[in-house]
């Protein structure tokens, strides 16, 4: 199979998902401390008087942050890899100091992910498993668990308002929050807009991403612009689509004193994601670039390197599919180990459906 046809196999399968229905009186304050621990590193937390928050992160090893950065390279000698000109990110940056391990999925579907298809504690189970197994292919980083829930479904019906996309109610988000809890995990919300857009769908989750522990995921796949059905064609978004995602986020980090917010895109073909070289690069947030297609070794191999190699933004993620990438016998679904050794640069971000 060529590149060309197994872009064009992607990761089309679509599955219907139905939706269930500061103050001051001018007064002195004192502040008191206390340290944390979070998934992500300890930090300190300042309350005072009036009730005003600050949560302080120890400071960014810049020098510890380069030499991960051209580890991640893997040899990489095209200059591409580390990018030049990023930023520095903000205090309490997760990456590239931990490797994110992530579970995908819906909670209605167990067709959507691994995440939504196992009972929960089976689920986490299998999730501490595979972060051990990548803690065995690279000791040198340590692995951060995550849940990445699909909490805007792109759908074969058109809704009330003809958008074909279903909005998960909070309370199934409230219970995926429950459960990163339990794992230590970090979570991500995916959105899928169909035909409505992410300047519409973004806003509605902000009282999840003020949360130092949420993050977020945008999959051009099913951003359907030229107003066709979902999974009829592959989407896509723009730079500037990902500039508002992460112009927003940064302004939340700023609000509420967050740590950086990691946000992952999804790519498995050039049009998925045009205007790469105009994507503006934050403190505030860390961006990936996730090879999201499926299939067969050396097809996967060639989609990272068209698509994630040769456009680069900042950091990059790999998908690993239990069953599709198995599909065409006697095909196997990669190893960390085979991640760790075949691809420049290294991913940090790996998600499984």
């Amino acid at each position: 199979m060529s590149v060309k046809s197994y872009l064009l196999s992607g990761s089309l399968a679509l599955a219907t998902v139905v939706l269930f229905s500061n103050c001051s009186n001018g007064s002195r304050s004192t502040t008191t401390k206390t340290t944390e621990k979070t998934t992500t590193e300890t930090k300190v937390v300042e309350t005072d008087t009036l009730g005003v928050v600050k949560e302080h992160y120890p400071p960014l090893d810049k020098a510890k942050y380069d030499t991960l950065m051209k580890r991640l390279a893997n040899g990489d000698t095209s200059g591409k890899w580390p990018v030049k000109g990023a930023p520095y990110p903000m205090d309490g940056a997760i990456l590239p100091f931990k490797r994110v391990v992530a579970f995908y999925g819906n909670l209605y579907a167990k067709k959507m992910g691994i995440l939504g298809e196992l009972p929960p504690n089976e689920m986490l189970a299998k999730l501490k498993g595979e972060v051990k197994n990548w803690e065995r292919a690279d000791p040198t980083t340590p692995v951060q668990p995550a849940l990445h829930y699909i909490a805007v479904v792109a759908s074969g019906n058109a809704g009330k308002d003809g958008k074909y996309r279903n909005r998960m109610p909070f309370k199934q988000i409230d219970s995926v929050l429950v459960l990163a809890k339990k794992a230590h995990a970090i979570v991500f919300l995916d959105v899928q807009v169909a035909l409505s857009n992410i300047h519409t769908e973004l806003p509605l989750l902000e009282k999840y991403l003020m949360m130092p522990q949420v993050h977020f995921g945008m999959d051009p796949e099913f951003s359907m612009k030229d107003g066709s059905l979902p999974g009829k064609k592959i989407g896509t978004y723009d730079a500037a689509d990902v500039n508002y995602v992460s112009g927003y986020l940064a302004n939340l980090v700023t609000k509420y004193h967050l740590p950086p917010k990691i946000l992952i895109v999804h790519r498995f073909t050039k049009k998925m994601l045009t205007n790469y070289q105009n994507i503006k690069l934050r403190k505030e947030i860390q961006m990936v670039i996730d090879m999201d297609g499926w299939g067969e070794p050396d097809l996967k191999t060639g989609t990272y390197r068209y698509f994630i190699h040769h456009e680069p933004v900042q950091f990059t993620g790999f998908k690993l599919f239990y069953k599709n990438d198995i599909k065409k016998k006697p095909n196997h679904m990669l190893t960390p180990a085979e991640v760790m050794k075949n691809y420049k640069p290294h991913p940090i971000y790996i998600q499984y459906q």
